[in-house]
């Protein structure tokens, strides 16, 4: 696999602040939302905070089939598409992992909010998109 392409991919996930994330509707139509970008040490993983009481968390719940995309203008545009399952997670342990200060603006009660869960995505693929040409790469090949 081409390492300019990997090196790419992971500056991406590395560097981007903010990320969109698909579900799936109960009328079967992808539903995007801009994210935060948490920080995560693998490719694979990538982890979102949420309101456990969101329309985005009941569809995650029914069916996990999601995607992330990441994205850069400068020089020129780029992408990557992971596509892969996200998982509802409400362990106190990773919560407090992913606590950030000035959470409390969105969720009042602290990290113990019943309203507060982190959403973990697991990649299988990421298609990556750059000069008007797309690779796709298996995650583990990352």
């Amino acid at each position: 696999m081409n390492s300019k392409i990997i090196a790419e991919v992971r500056s991406m996930r590395k560097s981007n602040t903010f990320a969109y994330i698909s579900s799936i509707n109960d009328e079967g139509f992808p539903q995007v939302k801009c994210m935060f970008n948490l920080k995560s040490d693998d490719i694979k993983t990538h982890y979102f905070s949420t309101n456990t009481s969101s329309a985005r968390v009941a569809q995650y719940r029914k069916n996990p089939k999601a995607s992330v995309y990441y994205s850069k203008k400068i020089p020129s545009f780029k992408g990557a598409l992971f596509t892969g399952t996200m998982e509802v997670v409400e362990d106190s342990e990773t919560k407090e992992r992913f606590w950030n200060k000035g959470d409390e603006k969105y969720y009042p009660k602290g990290v113990t909010d019943p309203d507060y869960c982190i959403l973990k995505f697991t990649a299988e693929t990421v298609n990556f998109y750059s000069s008007l040409k797309n690779t796709t790469i298996a995650i583990d090949d990352i």
